[in-house]
């Protein structure tokens, strides 16, 4: 397995453990949320009841007191009929139980007057009926909330007022208390939960707690708050004595929103750390990559350089004896690619000099040079501009080396019998150079693959070729080279794009 592929491995394995440990972090934590937040939507559902218990209790109790007022009204009128029969007996009529009607009475303040308001009796009075002649005044209006019992007897007309007992004032206070603490108790909640209570028609705002003053303020914003609060919890219908028809709109408290979205910000969160992660350990990996380069390329040169100078050396000396020309021009014609290859690496790892050229001459000599060193069975269809100069700025020795490598991996595509093809043309922007083989083909999920370091078809060698030819044209010359179609058993072809810049 080549080194592309067994790093490829590791980071496929490296990524699903890590999706799996994030999975069951996300899982587990996602758990923890929602039951969380199942408790804190109970406690909410808890407050809301109990509201709507309280609005119920108040509502009972109102109805409570006016059974007791009907009941103190009756006896009022019962103690008026027991008066009316103490003031005229029949003869021989038993009276004790008028009398005991009357005696009996002990809470309900009760008041008897002529038609004049002149007072003729009392019973359970505050004020002293020594002194008070006549019913009026402040008097008056306080025995005339409720509505006197009059009857007459033999032209003589008598009122009988009243007014609720003390039992009944004490409990009456107890009832406004409670409404007063009704509406506190519904904004002052310990749950924290942003609530609004509003009348039937959502125009007239009662009360609110722990929502934002803005929003109150404005309309159409408090409009939008009400659809929200409702589409998270029905509103409680509530109908106070006094008040009519409420609606109380109340949402999750702020605890649960947050818990809601707990679970994305941590993925996100991950998700983000990852990134930075990768992308840091990517620009510090591309780092010693080009450390490595570096290093890996002066070196080479440097090692290069003692047997070449020792190669032109000799290569002199045949000269001199007459040896076959022939001989010492192919000779030569190696030794200066020596020098090329020398020259290559030691320009790889530092920004090398961009000269203006014309690409067409340049491509030429070393597609010419390749044709000579390659099997017989390889075909080339040059297809070059005639007596045409393409100038852009190009560093020969390093673009023939991508041409090279290009080459030889159609010829290791091929299985060294085969077609090539080198098609040049330009645009107004771009010069375009197309070489086409018809080897076995890459598959399309590895078009980008094949650039990467390391990665390698063949069972000798580095897998170096292609992502060097990456580096000279992408970073050296500001193009792009990449993997233009390929099918199969049929062929690929690549295609370099070079600024044109003349």
């Amino acid at each position: 397995m080549d080194i592309y592929s067994k790093k490829r491995r590791w980071k496929w394995i490296l990524f699903i453990s890590a999706l799996i440990i994030v999975g069951i972090s996300l899982w587990y934590t996602n758990t923890l949320v929602k039951k969380i937040a199942t408790d804190e939507r109970n406690k909410v559902k808890m407050w809301a009841e109990a509201i709507q218990r309280k609005a119920n209790l108040v509502n009972y109790t109102d109805e409570f007191f006016k059974k007791i007022q009907q009941e103190e009204r009756k006896k009022v009128e019962l103690w008026a009929e027991a008066y009316k029969k103490l003031m005229n007996p029949e003869l021989n009529e038993d009276l004790t139980l008028y009398l005991k009607i009357i005696s009996e009475n002990n809470n309900i303040p009760v008041v008897v007057t002529d038609k004049d308001y002149r007072i003729q009796q009392t019973r359970n009075t505050e004020f002293n009926p020594d002194t008070v002649k006549i019913l009026q005044g402040e008097l008056l209006e306080e025995y005339s909330r409720f509505e006197p019992i009059r009857y007459s007897e033999y032209n003589v007309v008598t009122f009988l007022f009243y007014k609720e007992s003390k039992l009944y004032t004490g409990l009456r206070n107890v009832l406004n208390d409670l409404i007063k603490s009704f509406f506190s108790e519904v904004l002052d909640n310990s749950l924290s939960v942003p609530v609004v209570v509003i009348d039937s028609l959502n125009q007239n705002l009662i009360a609110s707690g722990n929502i934002d003053q803005r929003i109150l303020k404005d309309s159409v914003t408090l409009k939008h708050a009400l659809d929200n609060m409702a589409f998270e919890n029905t509103p409680i219908e509530i109908n106070l004595i006094g008040t009519g028809k409420k609606f109380i709109y109340y949402e999750n408290s702020y605890l649960q929103t947050q818990l809601r979205y707990y679970p994305l910000i941590q993925f996100i969160i991950i998700g983000l750390f990852l990134f930075i992660s990768y992308f840091l350990f990517s620009t510090s990996r591309k780092s010693e990559q080009n450390q490595v380069w570096l290093g890996m390329s002066k070196e080479t040169a440097h090692q290069l350089g003692t047997p070449l100078s020792s190669l032109i050396a000799w290569l002199e000396m045949l000269k001199l004896n007459n040896i076959d020309k022939s001989m010492t021009d192919e000779i030569e014609k190696d030794i200066h690619r020596l020098e090329t290859i020398t020259m290559r690496f030691s320009k790889i790892g530092s920004e090398p000099e961009l000269v203006k050229e014309n690409i067409v001459e340049v491509t030429r000599k070393g597609i010419s040079y390749l044709i000579t060193r390659s099997p017989k069975k390889v075909k080339y269809i040059i297809n070059l501009p005639e007596d045409k100069e393409i100038i852009i700025p190009l560093n020969s020795h390093l673009f023939d080396w991508v041409i090279e490598n290009l080459c030889k991996n159609a010829i290791d595509a091929m299985g060294g019998e085969g077609e090539i093809r080198l098609d040049l043309f330009e645009d107004d922007k771009f010069v375009y150079i197309d070489i086409s083989d018809t080897g076995k083909g890459i598959p399309k999920q590895k078009f980008k693959t094949v650039f990467h370091p390391g990665f390698t078809s063949k069972k000798r060698g580095w897998g170096l070729g292609l992502s060097l030819s990456k580096r000279i044209i992408n970073e050296y010359h500001s193009g792009k080279i990449f993997v233009k179609n390929s099918q199969l058993n049929k062929g690929t072809t690549f295609r370099i794009m070079l600024k044109n810049k003349a």
